[in-house]
């Protein structure tokens, strides 16, 4: 047990600590709340973030804050130098321009967005954007780091999405998953879109990681209930997982199994026996 002498300082030091924290983070808030400030008369360009990185199908974002520190109005126009086939989109307040009308002293903020080619080899691009004026060109480096693309390719053994089940039957069939991107795939699941009342199992259902150009092999489990009636159906089968994801439509002819075939001759054949008895023996009256 501690000393009495020792309780109150253990308070204060405490209370001090908790000021101390209190205060640094207000200090800190604030500071991150404090508008940019731009010297008077002077243009800017500037970024939030000037450096991101992302898969080729992913999208490149930037927040950007253009400045007009003239003394009149002055129409900007964007620009920027893309390596070929890579595409770029300015929005402002939502909607997406190539221009802006900023009045003296106005500041604007310009989401940047770009979106680079599916086979952009992995490495890092600095695309150069400008706002031309009439008076001056103001200039900002963006830098897209490309660290690799996603993509899942879902098929079968021999590319066939066509089979034949029986009513009240399960149907075994194989899939294949193929992680055709760059980059590795993790917790991969597989699902099926079927037909009221009908159930699906996969094995593997889940998949924890497939490394890039790596295939593996599912085979998902059909249950088709009693009584389904003969026709062709559809059974969408996926693999997805947060960044990317593949369907397909395989299409199951359902035939009646021999034995209901043959019981519903049997019906058949008793009524028809019952109507001719009664026809005999009643048809004379």
């Amino acid at each position: 047990m501690l000393p009495k002498f020792i309780i109150p300082r253990l308070s204060a030091a405490r209370g001090f600590t908790f000021l101390f924290l209190f205060l640094t983070s207000a200090f800190v808030s604030q500071a991150q709340q404090q508008p940019v400030t731009w010297p008077a008369g002077k243009s800017g360009f500037t970024a939030k973030l000037m450096n991101i990185e992302a898969a080729t199908n992913e999208v490149f974002r930037y927040s950007t804050t253009l400045h007009n520190g003239s003394a009149s109005a002055r129409i900007y126009e964007l620009k920027a130098d893309l390596p070929v086939g890579w595409m770029i989109a300015y929005k402002v307040d939502g909607s997406q321009v190539t221009s802006i009308n900023m009045d003296a002293g106005k500041t604007q903020d310009i989401a940047i967005e770009i979106n680079s080619t599916i086979t952009a080899t992995p490495k890092k691009y600095t695309i150069p954007v400008k706002a031309i004026s009439n008076s001056d060109t103001l200039s900002l480096n963006l830098e897209a780091v490309v660290k690799g693309s996603y993509s899942i390719t879902l098929t079968t053994p021999t590319g066939r999405l066509s089979d034949e089940v029986t009513s009240g039957s399960q149907k075994e069939l194989q899939l294949v998953i193929k992680n055709t991107g760059t980059l590795p795939l993790n917790d991969l699941q597989v699902t099926a879109q079927l037909p009221t009342g009908w159930e699906s199992s996969f094995e593997p259902a889940n998949i924890k990681q497939l490394e890039a150009g790596k295939t593996i092999d599912v085979k998902a489990t059909v249950k088709v209930p009693e009584k389904t009636i003969a026709g062709d159906y559809a059974a969408n089968f996926t693999a997805t997982n947060s960044n990317s994801n593949s369907q397909i439509a395989f299409r199951l002819a359902v035939k009646t199994s021999l034995l209901s075939g043959w019981i519903g001759v049997l019906v058949i054949l008793l009524a028809i026996g019952i109507v001719y008895y009664l026809i005999r023996k009643y048809g004379r009256r």
